[in-house]
């Protein structure tokens, strides 16, 4: 049986490197030109080189977005862009515009080509035409279940892919194509500018004689096109049995912690599901480990019905976080047992901590001993990415990552 492609988002070199080493069998980033976010890091010919290199040699792919709604004056930059992606080796362009299709083909007949959801494809007739183009993959609507997606995988060729998202925000307008943050703010969110202004606090009025009055007068906030994010963990048998071959977790603008955990939640989720289809059970651990991470509350979104009001976040548009990303392990100091961790939030010794690794059970363990860079006994580390030695209860490995309970204090 093939297994579904498990498929990362990756906003930097680090977070691909991290992608990769955690579980996910492609990626997917943007360059500095053509990407629908443009507020994230995004990668440089050199990064992107380098970042190929490294998922080859782990016979893995790397796909590039440039999936914005170009202007007529843009054009002339992409074909000098894509024969560099040739180049470098990257592995399919993921696109949304007709536009710049027929640029792909005609500079580089060779590439494969994806569609993005910004295309909204939610129908096979939609799929087949993208097909007869040349594209080898859509990336279906948001917005369809899993009814609808049986229907398109069962109506296009075998050979096409069906990528899907199943974890990550979700957009309160079809397939992202909002326009309240270009009207707000001037930040095009269909040219990777968007300010999100869905997760603002709003209040609904309606003109009566002269005077506006509340519409929602029973809501205590009203955070009313605040999505919660789609979360498809419990749900790995009917993701797979219904035809997609790529699963798709959404957030180039998440943090490497943020990567680390979802891919591998989602990988000890889909390899077990492959150890014993029939018998599979879910384990609550997994959900358990995303909701570690910074988070929103979490919906099926649309893949069993038309979402209701329990998919919607009124209260705040906050994230959720429970713990804290305090390191990551970089080395190992052989001679004097100690490991060397690159600080992200600030830790102390006798901090009792969680360690995470890539396709290995959650550790409990304890930092013992803690030592700067001169080699200097220290309590704590409090400074961004300070290097630190320590020791600690535990033996952990190289990008092993270092997480602690957040505490709250109630102040009386």
């Amino acid at each position: 049986m093939k297994k579904v492609e498990l498929l990362a988002p990756a906003g930097d070199l680090e977070r691909l490197k991290i992608a990769f080493i955690y579980g996910a069998d492609a990626v997917y980033i943007g360059g500095e030109i053509f990407g629908m976010r443009s507020a994230a890091k995004n990668f440089n010919f050199d990064d992107m080189k380098e970042g190929v290199e490294f998922a080859h040699n782990l016979g893995k792919k790397v796909f590039v977005t440039i999936n914005i709604i170009p202007r007529s004056e843009e054009l002339s930059q992409l074909p000098p862009y894509l024969l560099e992606l040739e180049k470098i080796g990257v592995d399919a362009v993921i696109i949304s515009d007709p536009g710049i299709l027929s640029v792909v083909k005609n500079t580089i007949p060779n590439m494969e080509i994806h569609i993005s959801t910004q295309a909204s494809t939610s129908n096979s007739m939609t799929a087949k035409f993208w097909y007869n183009q040349g594209a080898k993959r859509v990336v279906t609507a948001r917005e369809l279940s899993f009814e609808e997606t049986r229907a398109i995988r069962n109506n296009v060729p075998d050979d096409m892919d069906i990528e899907a998202f199943v974890h990550g925000a979700m957009c309160m307008s079809y397939s992202g194509k909002c326009v309240i943050s270009n009207y707000t703010t001037g930040r095009d969110a269909n040219r990777g500018a968007c300010a999100q202004p869905c997760r603002w606090k709003y209040d609904l009025v309606m003109e009566n004689q002269g005077h506006y009055d509340k519409v929602l007068e029973d809501l205590d906030s009203s955070f009313f096109f605040n999505s919660k994010d789609l979360c498809m963990i419990e749900y790995i048998p009917e993701l797979i049995e219904s035809g997609i071959t790529s699963f798709k977790i959404e957030g180039r603008m998440k943090t490497a912690y943020y990567v680390a955990t979802t891919v591998r939640a989602y990988r000890m989720a889909i390899d077990k599901y492959y150890e014993d289809p029939k018998n599979f059970k879910f384990n609550p651990i997994w959900l358990e480990e995303l909701k570690k991470g910074s988070h929103r509350d979490y919906s099926t979104g649309f893949y069993f019905d038309k979402p209701d009001s329990n998919a919607h976040n009124y209260e705040n548009a906050s994230y959720i976080r429970n713990y804290d990303f305090i390191g990551i392990v970089k080395d190992y100091d052989k001679e004097n047992d100690l490991y060397i961790v690159e600080q992200r939030n600030k830790m102390n010794v006798n901090d009792k901590i969680e360690i995470i690794g890539p396709y290995k059970e959650t550790m409990n363990g304890e930092i013992l001993e803690m030592y700067d860079e001169n080699g200097e006994k220290i309590d704590s580390a409090p400074h961004a990415r300070q290097i630190v030695k320590m020791k600690l209860d535990v033996k952990v490995d190289k990008n092993y990552m270092l997480r602690k309970p957040i505490v709250s204090i109630n102040v009386i």
